[in-house]
């Protein structure tokens, strides 16, 4: 049974998600990099970042790259769900597929309803339009999951093909758009500024992913991030000071990153446009090495 022993109320900025109406901490955790750890300091990981206040959770399946990360968090949630918004994802195109991988993750979660499920990385090769968008598709199949109760909202995520988002807002009703935004990926995929504004006219809630440009060298480790550490405190207020946006979705690997993150957020304020002119430069050197990091563009 987990207790904490010192209870302080939270300190972290909360913001309304779009049009469900649903207010969400501004920081999310993602769990792909701690579904990597060992379960008994992950679940101590997990239940230190909702007494934190941190109690938007963002999981999904070991194929989509997090590990153990739902067993662990179902373990969580048997004595917490009442306190914590759960995102989980499909990575399956085919619609009944999609629907059995929802059923697995529910029960790994421990969990008869999720708050939010994600089509998955949308720009992914194995994600095309004209199967997802199908009358057998992913999309049509988590309609009904959601009509069915198996979850109270739809979103879709991904960090590549920006127009294959402009056209998911016109072949499909979801409520929630993950995308990477930062301020390297900004020079490469540009969401904030090609699909962004189109969904916030839409009222369709925005969490930025990828804000400290993912993991580096993921295939070896679950730490370590891309963008150098001297720009993370503002690459966190670059995004969270994007226009409309409702939160940041943050793969934090333990306490000490939870911490560190979560002492940034505590004067946080949007970047100031001179400030962001300052780090155009070095910022695009950076976009020039990674390349497309996240997979092609068009």
């Amino acid at each position: 049974m987990h207790a904490d022993t010192n209870p302080r109320p939270s300190t972290v900025p909360r913001r309304v998600l779009g049009r469900t109406g649903v207010e969400i901490p501004v920081l999310a955790l993602g769990t792909a990099p701690s579904g990597h750890r060992p379960e008994k300091e992950t679940v101590a990981f997990y239940h230190e970042c909702l007494d934190a206040g941190v109690t938007h959770i963002d999981s999904g399946p070991r194929c989509g790259g997090y590990g153990n990360a739902q067993v662990y968090l179902g373990q969580v949630l048997t004595e917490r769900r009442h306190e914590v918004f759960v995102a989980t994802r499909c990575c399956e195109p085919d619609g009944e597929k999609a629907l059995q991988q929802l059923r697995q993750n529910l029960a790994a979660l421990q969990i008869d309803r999720a708050d939010l499920v994600y089509v998955q990385s949308l720009g992914d090769d194995l994600m095309a339009p004209e199967k997802i968008y199908a009358a057998n598709g992913v999309c049509k199949a988590l309609d009904r999951a959601k009509a069915d109760g198996l979850t109270r909202f739809l979103g879709v995520s991904g960090h590549n093909r920006p127009w294959r988002f402009l056209r998911a807002m016109e072949e499909s009703d979801f409520d929630v758009m993950m995308n990477a935004v930062s301020l390297v990926s900004r020079h490469l995929y540009n969401f904030e500024e090609q699909v962004w504004p189109t969904a916030a006219a839409r009222r369709i809630a925005l969490l930025g992913m990828k804000v400290f440009g993912g993991v580096r060298d993921s295939a070896t480790s679950a730490k370590g991030a891309n963008l150098p550490d001297d720009l993370k405190p503002a690459a966190l207020r670059y995004a969270l000071g994007l226009p409309m946006v409702s939160g940041v979705s943050i793969g934090m690997y333990d306490q000490a990153e939870l911490r560190t993150t979560l002492s940034w957020l505590e004067e946080i304020s949007p970047l100031t446009t001179p400030e962001l002119a300052l780090l155009d430069m070095s910022t695009r050197d950076l976009a020039r090495q990674w390349r497309e990091i996240y997979g092609p563009v068009s």
